[in-house]
């Protein structure tokens, strides 16, 4: 989902054929604005989940430990928008190994966050049509595919990074980019495939919910429907329009007529930067939801926020009662 080098490939842009400048310096001047934005958002809700689980939530729930993860993967993708940032201005000033590390850090974050959700998804899937299986109890089954799903990611992350090269065409263009155009279109096809799968997944698992949750008598049946719609819809609006757009755009590398027209072309470039920006935005979403839907966090949140403009002059931040005695269920 996240095809890194095309978009930042500014020798694209000196086709002399079609002069994409204007969309250059458009690029230049709002993507980096926007990324200090999400990351600041990212860092901070991120870390106060991190606190809340850490202080106030017990562990030993499975759901908990995912959103744990999830947070430390939304972290992890946040930390590379500052470099992409300064690539869009600057160029890339970072060297070989910088330009593979952050490379590695930045996917390791993506396709873990992904597939976390994922496995929320079918956690709560589970949950609600299986009510009878063990996942909630089966604490050494949830920690094992947390560990695979680090080793996948890392893996995945290094497809790219491998194949990644710092390119100096003079003092002023250096890129971080693939080292072929074949690499390139193969992790656009791979990013491609990895989204429709997992999206596949908590479709089926959403639609199969839905179907238990509304035949539900439950005072909570409605909120719950709600939550579930929320969490997929905002899934597949961030990152649907993306990769469509970085697929058509792959066409071009392809030499498709149809895409080589440079109306076209320009026109892609303003949609992908577009798209580029909603999903990228994803990485700092998660804790507003946590806010908004759940109520425990935000009673949590409240709790730290009055030791912060409340108690200032008190240096010692040991949770209260309520926080000592851990909850037993999920954030939520």
């Amino acid at each position: 989902m996240t095809e890194l080098n095309s978009t930042y490939d500014y020798e694209d842009y000196d086709d002399k054929t079609c002069n994409k400048e204007v969309v250059l310096k458009v690029g230049s001047i709002l993507i980096p604005i926007f990324f200090t934005l999400v990351v600041v958002l990212s860092c901070i809700g991120n870390i106060l989940v991190l606190i809340i689980l850490v202080l106030y939530e017990s562990l030993r729930s499975l759901t908990n430990i995912l959103i744990l993860n999830l947070a430390i993967s939304d972290l992890l993708f946040t930390f590379g928008l500052p470099f992409w940032a300064s690539y869009y201005i600057w160029g890339w000033t970072f060297g070989d190994v910088g330009c593979k590390a952050v490379k590695f850090v930045f996917y390791a974050g993506f396709y873990s966050s992904v597939l976390f959700l994922t496995l929320m998804t079918v956690q709560r899937y589970m949950a609600v049509v299986h009510p009878l299986s063990d996942w909630e109890r089966c604490r050494g089954f949830s920690i094992a595919h947390i560990f695979i799903i680090w080793i996948l990611s890392a893996g995945a992350a290094l497809l790219g990074t491998l194949r990644s090269e710092v390119i100096e065409e003079s003092p002023t263009k250096i890129y971080c980019v693939y080292d072929s155009i074949p690499t390139k279109l193969a992790i656009i096809y791979l990013q491609n495939s990895f989204f429709f799968i997992t999206f596949l997944i908590m479709g089926f698992c959403y639609t199969r919910m839905l179907q238990i949750i509304t035949k539900a008598r439950t005072n909570k049946r409605h909120k719950t429907v709600r939550l579930i719609l929320c969490i997929s819809l905002v899934f597949f609006i961030g990152w649907a329009p993306y990769n469509i757009v970085m697929f058509l755009r792959s066409l071009t590398d392809l030499g498709i007529s149809q895409f080589t027209i440079c109306k076209v072309s320009i026109n892609l470039e303003y949609a992908f930067f577009a798209c580029r920006l909603l999903a990228y935005s994803h990485c700092c979403l998660n804790p507003v939801f946590y806010v908004f839907v759940g109520v425990k966090f935000r009673n949590h949140l409240k709790v730290i926020l009055h030791r912060i403009f409340q108690q200032k002059q008190k240096l010692d931040f040991s949770p209260n009662k309520s926080a000592k005695n851990h909850s037993l269920g999920s954030m939520y």
